[in-house]
């Protein structure tokens, strides 16, 4: 049952209603919301590079979508040239069971929980490892949510030693799903630690001689599984990315990071004896990441630099993130590389030879978007730093292996890409390309508009995107809705779907085709959310039920205050995972100011999720003695009792990163406490939602919120015609 207060205010805003809204939304308004979703707009943007490629000859290529279709582009930035040299052709996949050696001789390979390796001429098969067996076997990662069937390896440069680990998971505990079928389901199962467990996956670094077939342990303590592969992020080429070998190969340099995330300790083995020296350590009051912003531009940014002695570290231990210069052999730091009140994101090249770094930086350029990305020069001396992308933009750069040249695609969220050629001082070399956004234009389309409100406490600046109707008319009241992810790793905006959200994109998931169905639809990178300062990043470590949402109820009151066209009294909030997690947690803590929420696949106790993301973001779980727990003030099942307006949950079945239990926990408590609120369940749907499943549930999310946001009536089973591709995601 409402509370009066709701009553009111949901009366007051059916009387609003009443006389801006229409009592229908058509097939024909549906239809006009479909073509703004992302598989049809995407083919509407034309001229954008994709895929760059430098060759071994110093050259470049690329493909652009044209009006004549698929086109291959070759540049030569000896000559400032660029020349199209026909239809593109798909390159081969590369297969990811296979790791291939810097010198092309080798493949290597997991058969039966141990690594092999195959010669690329002769097709000879040899064993490098015999004592791996399940789930105590060789290069592998396939553990909690991540199952890859790539080897986690790395080579040295000779191709003679292969860096990698055996991962001991014979004690952790399982996670299962029920893929449905007809006759009996089909049983899934896998290792799956959760916070608090007794036992996690570790890893026993190795290092395989491949001529002699022989394996040297490194003697050393074993890791958690945590760092085993790219370093808190998710590899999809099976790099094992916390490890750089010397030049020689006679040294691997590793970083060990403690469970809690709070130690990271810097080491070097010996390759032929597996002798371990400890070099540097660092501790966290929260947590040490060697890239701020994860998985959106994801990056290892210490560098180990036998040749001179040296270790380029990374740390934010000032408040943000930045270049330290150690000497290798003391473990003693020389000097600080950059500072200031800005962030280096991610080293893309050291020049020995220069002694220079070419690196990508957010928030120094004042007067501009703290989340636009620009590429740096520095001395490793700390001096002469110098930005060579000056344009007010968001800079994708590819940079040339010899550090000569970089082609640069700039771009805004309201502003498509241009896209040059430049050298290492950042001249200006060539034009190459200009996104051409007619076709897309013609639809209607209108960019999302760059909004900047305050935080929580009044002071802090937060940024986001507002989507409005192509249709809008000033004199009608829209409802709002939020469609958010809290973080810690992402933001709203800042996604994990592209390596920078704050570039142009024809459609951001299905925000501006809900907005066509007669919403205003925001995007907000809250407090606690990656790319800002540390302090900012760190706002809610520990209280994960924050979500952010102190931040959301803030910027969408000033909003409204703003825009009269915005209607307060008819607020919704959506997002999927961790956007689930918070969507459903503001329906249930904030029930007087969110009226309708809709929670997929969330992650909504963390106690039951795996274990590498709530005992980094939330902390060791520690169980006091009347059974509660650290972790119980951000378990959304607990809080079940504060919902009041309409919540839809939504789970894939065979979800293998987020387990469907954490929403069944939550439909049992506020069955417990007698709450109305809708659930579907996706069949045989894993996290992320694909084919007709995922266009269905993209009209079930219209349908919600025309219907109970709205006071409209949405059109009987319209159907969205999903991509051809049946694996393809749908928002």
């Amino acid at each position: 049952m409402k509370s009066g207060s709701t009553i009111a205010s949901w009366a007051l805003a059916m009387i609003v209603c009443s006389s801006t809204c229409t009592s229908a939304v058509t097939a024909v308004d549906y239809a006009r919301a479909e073509r703004f979703l992302p598989f049809n707009t995407a083919p509407l943007v034309l001229n954008v590079p994709r895929d760059v490629t430098w060759m071994a000859d110093g050259t470049a290529r690329y493909s652009i979508l044209t009006a004549r279709g698929e086109q291959a582009v070759s540049v030569d930035p000896a000559r400032s040239s660029r020349t199209i040299s026909g239809p593109a052709a798909k390159a081969a996949a590369a297969d990811p069971t296979f790791a291939p050696s810097p010198d092309g001789r080798y493949l290597a390979f997991i058969r039966d929980d141990n690594l092999w390796v195959r010669e690329s001429t002769s097709g000879a098969e040899t064993s490098l490892t015999t004592d791996g067996v399940k789930d105590f076997g060789y290069a592998t990662d396939s553990t909690g949510w991540k199952h890859t069937t790539h080897p986690i390896l790395l080579w040295s440069p000779d191709s003679r030693r292969i860096a990698t680990f055996q991962q001991d998971q014979r004690e952790v505990g399982e996670a299962y799903v029920l893929r449905t079928k007809p006759g009996r389901p089909e049983l899934e199962r896998w290792k799956y630690a959760v916070a608090g467990d007794p036992v996690v996956a570790v890893i026993n670094r190795v290092i395989i001689d491949v001529p002699q077939r022989r394996v040297i342990r490194l003697q050393v303590a074993p890791d958690p599984h945590r760092s085993s592969a790219c370093y808190d992020v998710e590899c999809g080429d099976g790099t094992l990315a916390d490890a750089q070998w010397s030049a020689d190969s006679s040294k691997l340099a590793f970083i060990s990071t403690s469970r809690d995330h709070k130690i990271a300790r810097l080491r070097v083995a010996d390759a032929e004896t597996g002798a371990v020296r400890e070099v540097l350590e660092e501790t966290a009051a929260t947590y040490y990441e060697s890239d701020i912003s994860q998985t959106n531009l994801a990056a290892v940014n210490w560098r180990y630099l036998p040749a001179s002695n040296e270790i380029i570290w990374y740390s934010a231990r000032d408040d943000w993130a930045h270049l330290y210069l150690y000497d290798l052999h003391s473990g003693k730091l020389k000097l600080q590389i950059t500072r200031g009140a800005w962030n280096v994101v991610q080293v893309l090249r050291v020049d020995e030879k220069t002694r220079s770094i070419y690196f990508l930086g957010v928030g120094r350029e004042p007067q501009r978007s703290p989340y636009f990305v620009h590429l740096y020069k520095v001395g490793m001396d700390g001096r002469h730093l110098q930005l060579l992308t000056p344009e007010n933009a968001t800079h994708e750069v590819s940079l040339a292996p010899s550090g000569r040249y970089f082609i640069d695609s700039y771009s805004t969220p309201d502003t498509p890409q241009v896209t040059v050629l430049r050298d290492a001082d950042g001249r200006l070399l060539e034009s190459l390309e200009k996104a051409d956004i007619t076709a897309l234009t013609a639809t209607g389309w209108q960019p999302p508009v760059l909004i900047s409100v305050r935080a929580r406490d009044g002071v802090t600046e937060l940024h986001g995107l507002m989507f409005k109707p192509t249709n809008f008319d000033p004199t009608q009241h829209y409802p709002i809705v939020n469609w958010i992810y809290p973080g810690p790793m992402v933001g709203s905006v800042n996604l994990w779907t592209d390596k920078q959200q704050w570039k142009f994109v024809p459609a951001r998931a299905d925000a501006q085709s809900l907005a066509e169905l007669g919403f205003v639809v925001v995007a907000i990178d809250g407090m606690g959310t990656a790319m800002r300062s540390r302090k900012f990043h760190d706002t809610y470590y520990g209280n994960m039920g924050d979500n952010t949402l102190p931040d959301q109820v803030a910027a969408m009151k000033e909003l409204a205050q703003r825009y009269p066209w915005i209607d307060l009294q008819r607020a919704g909030i959506y997002g999927h995972s961790g956007g689930g997690y918070a969507a459903a947690a503001a329906m249930l803590r904030y029930p007087d100011f969110f009226q309708v929420g809709i929670a997929e696949s969330g992650n909504h106790d963390q106690a039951g999720y795996t274990d590498d993301w709530g005992e980094k973001f939330q902390g060791l779980l520690q169980r006091h003695p009347d059974g509660s727990s650290n972790y119980d003030a951000q378990a959304n099942q607990n809080f079940a009792a504060g919902l009041q307006g309409h919540l839809l949950l939504v789970h894939g079945t065979a979800d293998d990163n987020v387990p469907s239990n954490l929403t069944l926990l939550l439909a049992d408590a506020l069955i417990k406490v007698n709450k109305d609120f809708d659930l579907i369940l996706l069949p045989n749907q894993r996290h992320t939602y694909t084919g007709e499943s995922g266009a269905y549930m993209t009209r079930r999310r219209w349908d919600y919120f025309v219907r109970n946001l709205q006071g409209a009536t949405p059109p009987a089973g319209y159907r969205i015609v999903p991509p051809a591709d049946p694996n393809a995601p749908v928002p």
